[in-house]
């Protein structure tokens, strides 16, 4: 039973984008979690959820940490992309 757990919102300017990004971490699910914590990944619209559930702080640090790095590396990504489209 995990004592403590936290829910990461992310707010996107459009549906597409969120998709994006929550796909793109997405494939972490699973990969990432160990025996002192656990995460999921929903997204509704343009917004995307990522509920972690760990058994001590030190774990929810770490997977707080991880995640947020995780989504800063995919929406800098995606700016990447975009960025590219639109020098065409």
């Amino acid at each position: 039973m995990s004592s403590h757990d936290a829910t990461l919102e992310f707010d996107y300017e459009t549906r597409s984008r969120a998709e994006l990004v929550a796909e793109a971490v997405a494939r972490e699910i699973g990969e990432i979690d160990d025996e002192r914590s656990r995460t999921t990944i929903e997204r509704e619209e343009a917004r995307v959820f990522i509920e972690i559930d760990a058994d001590d702080v030190v774990a929810l640090r770490a997977a707080l940490n991880t995640w947020f790095s995780l989504i800063d590396v995919a929406e800098r990504t995606a700016d990447a992309g975009v960025d590219i489209l639109e020098s065409r």
